[in-house]
């Protein structure tokens, strides 16, 4: 087991990565009250919820279990009440922990819900999907989607502690690994151009599921992202670097509707976009768009979207929530393996490269 640690003064959390992790005694110093509702879904709930049920009943913690339905579509208002009628329902109070077991919409939902919930309880992080592992389980964003713009609506909550267990990547179905593996080629792209060549050595085996490659690959993104995190905890400077290929990705998966594709899938093509608009600019050469597009799609990931009207992916692009002053910035690679956040950019050379990479 590897261990990390987001440094947040008296708000310190650890992030443990390995296989076949034991709970009962990782978790045993980070809940502090007695009533645990753990938050999962209708995928991961049959696979790994009784074990950690059992875990926690061993340490004398009355659990309640709240059951949402799987995809991205049913992150919004509606199922986030499932939670707050689940925990009122059991009658927690102040002292309760929301344990998060699954996904990034898992967590993101019960990390929201959390934050809410009496003004705030103790949020537990364990999850069970690569793209979860590398980023949203890290750095306490969580929040739900509106129909005018993704992750539009949440709060900063810092989880107590994160359980990231190899093992668990056993059962996540192929396309559902390659899409964590976007957010990983993320971190390459934006701030670590040895890990990009790691990457580019590696990522047959990682794409076949290698658990000792994948757990280098969880613990050097999450050492990237526990580093901006403790720098830049609310996002009001660096860490914007972490939404590479995002403000693209989001538009895409407003567009298209919620679910239709993953969102690791959407990121990655928002970051061909990205790289493509960099190139245009005279940031990075086309041999390095080509690099870029190339580690991506033996990734098993897309490297071209359906056709979307230029106005209405626009559209969704003003949105985002790094719109500044009514002025949209976007983060941009100056090299492969540094990316910066501008407004100085072409918006002609912005559509050109959004149009070059559309069916």
């Amino acid at each position: 087991m590897q261990t990390l640690h987001v440094e947040l003064g008296d708000r310190r959390y650890p992030i443990f990565i390995g296989s076949d992790l034991n709970p009962q005694a990782l978790l045993e110093p980070y809940i502090k009250g007695r009533q645990v509702m753990i938050v999962s879904n209708t995928t991961v709930a049959p696979l790994y919820l009784q074990h950690y049920v059992t875990a926690l009943e061993a340490l004398d913690k009355t659990v309640t279990t709240c059951i949402l339905p799987d995809g991205e579509q049913y992150k919004n208002i509606e199922h986030l009440n499932l939670i707050f009628d689940a925990l009122l329902e059991a009658g927690f109070n102040r002292d309760c922990t929301v344990l998060a077991l699954g996904g990034g919409v898992i967590g993101d939902m019960a990390g929201f819900a959390s934050a809410a919930f009496q003004r705030g309880v103790y949020f537990v992080q364990v999850p069970t999907t690569l793209l979860s592992q590398v980023d949203s389980s890290v750095g306490g964003k969580t929040g739900i989607n509106h129909p005018l713009g993704k992750n539009m609506i949440g709060a900063f909550q810092q989880p107590q502690v994160v359980l990231a267990d190899m093992s668990q990547l056993k059962t996540l179905p192929p396309r559902e690994l390659s899409a964590g593996l976007a957010e990983v080629i993320k971190y390459a792209l934006l701030g670590d151009i040895e890990f990009l060549a790691w990457l580019e050595q590696h990522m047959d085996a990682l794409v076949a599921g290698d658990a000792e490659l994948l757990a280098e690959a969880v613990y050097r993104s999450c050492a990237h992202k526990a580093r901006i995190v403790a720098n830049d905890e609310k996002e009001q400077g660096e860490r914007a670097l972490l939404n590479l290929g995002h403000t693209f990705g989001h538009a895409i998966e407003s567009y298209l509707g919620y679910g239709e594709w993953l969102h690791g899938e959407a990121v990655a093509m928002g970051m061909v976009m990205a790289a493509d608009l960099s190139m245009r600019m005279g940031w990075i050469s086309p041999a390095d768009l080509e690099r870029t597009k190339k580690i991506i799609s033996r990734a098993n990931l897309p490297i071209v979207c359906p056709k979307i009207p230029l106005d209405e992916f626009l559209a969704f692009m003003a949105h985002d929530k790094k719109v500044l002053n009514g002025q949209l910035r976007l983060v941009l690679l100056e090299n492969l393996g540094k990316a910066v956040i501008t407004k100085a950019f072409d918006v002609e050379l912005m559509q050109q490269a959004i149009l070059a990479h559309q069916e």
